[in-house]
């Protein structure tokens, strides 16, 4: 890896060093979520991080990035006895996943990565997801676009 130029390499690994900061997360993934072992249950709460797409300028590339952030959801063999929260944990997990993403947005809009120069561009959008995969997996899916300097030279 090029540690000189900023780019792909920089923007996973800061995003994945900051989401293990956060005490809700246990594991960081990227690339394609099929090819993630979801079965093992040690590996949550989890996030994964998708480079969507990223736009080069002249003077900053533009990663337009999705953080699934998420857990399993864990069914009470309880009777149901509130039906507005239900028999599991899926609540839990949609507020908690959802501060996990809520902070990671926070540094890149007004905290250390901005400082850093890993700065939002815009807002973030989040969508909550249910019952996905085979496990029975909950959480929040946020895309962002973040900028950080394109520091390539062009001259010899």
């Amino acid at each position: 890896m090029n540690q000189g130029v900023r780019g792909y390499y920089q923007i996973t690994q800061t995003l994945k060093t900051n989401l293990l900061a956060d005490e809700n997360v246990n594991t960081v993934t990227t690339g394609d979520i099929f090819d993630i072992d979801l079965s093992k249950q040690t590996i949550f709460p989890l996030s994964h991080i998708i480079v969507n797409s990223v736009n080069i300028q002249e003077q900053v590339l533009n990663f337009n990035i999705t953080v699934m952030a998420m857990d399993i959801v864990d069914q009470s063999k309880d009777e149901t006895t509130d039906v507005f929260v239900g028999n599991n944990n899926e609540q839990d997990i949609l507020n908690t996943q959802l501060a996990v993403v809520n902070k990671l947005v926070g540094l890149l809009s007004k905290g250390n990565l901005y400082s850093d120069k890993y700065q939002l561009d815009g807002e973030a959008s989040c969508e909550f997801f249910y019952e996905r995969f085979e496990n029975q997996l909950a959480g929040v899916a946020c895309t962002f676009n973040v900028l950080i300097s394109n520091d390539i030279n062009v001259c010899n």
